[in-house]
């Protein structure tokens, strides 16, 4: 339970001015450094001089009402009066200011009830925002192995078993799938690093990678890659994996032509 959830009753209790004693020096020492719940307070005082002038209201919170019910209780007793006038007025009196009470409680649930609901709605919002992000990686990857216009690359090297890539390339999207195979296992200290060679200036990361059990690897949509860059050459390098990768130092894997 958060803070504020834990102070809405006793706000509306002091909005009364029925919360006394240790609760009320808690919540007043909140206030303090709450601009929210001071801020729900100042609503729910306007809010009880709307209600005072309605007729009806649903069933306060059992906690509030029984915390309620308590501090009448403590009230000093006045004795009766030889006025029946008096007492039917009393009586309508408390008849109406429990009402207000009434309302107020159901005001405070309403509250509380419309911040879960802000909530859920900012988080479904941010679930959206993800799946259409993803759909359109997805989208993306889809045009990349498909569209006519993809360049299609296949690098080798000369050694047996000889490790194979396939670069599936889409300069105007940036789109780039690479998967290669019999690929040696690597020391921890080494990493492989696929390069976009342009057909002018300086060659162009493209990803680091390292093989599963199988010397199987796969890249996909690496980021910070430039679009409309024309691929004239993809190539693998061994690298030191503590770095720099932002050019070609180690030893070449494979490589193919587009």
């Amino acid at each position: 339970m958060s803070a504020h959830e834990q102070f809405a009753e006793d706000l509306a209790l002091h909005a009364l001015g029925t919360l006394q004693g240790d609760e009320r020096a808690r919540l007043e020492a909140h206030l303090d450094s709450c601009a929210a719940c001071r801020q729900e307070l100042a609503d729910l005082r306007g809010d009880m001089a709307l209600l005072a002038m309605s007729t009806a209201g649903p069933k306060p919170p059992q906690r509030s009402r029984q915390r309620l019910l308590n501090a009448i209780a403590k009230e000093p007793r006045v004795p009766a009066t030889a006025s029946g006038r008096a007492s039917r007025f009393n009586w309508w009196a408390a008849l109406g200011w429990t009402a207000a009470v009434a309302m107020l409680m159901v005001v405070v649930q309403l509250r509380r009830e419309n911040y879960f609901l802000r909530e859920s709605v900012t988080n479904l919002g941010a679930l959206t925002s993800q799946q259409t992000l993803e759909l359109a990686n997805a989208q993306r990857v889809v045009d990349t192995l498909t569209a006519p216009e993809a360049q299609t690359v296949t690098l080798a090297a000369s050694k047996n078993p000889q490790p194979q890539g396939k670069a599936f390339y889409l300069k105007n999207r940036s789109g780039l799938v690479f998967v290669a195979n019999n690929l040696p296992a690597l020391p921890a200290d080494k990493i492989y690093e696929l390069w976009l060679i342009p057909p002018t200036g300086a060659p162009i990361a493209a990803g680091l990678f390292k093989p599963d059990a199988k010397g199987n690897a796969t890249i996909v949509n690496p980021p910070g890659l430039p679009p409309g860059v024309e691929a004239k050459t993809f190539a693998v390098t061994l690298e030191p994996a503590s770095g720099p990768h932002d050019a070609p130092r180690g030893t070449g894997v494979m490589q193919g032509g587009a």
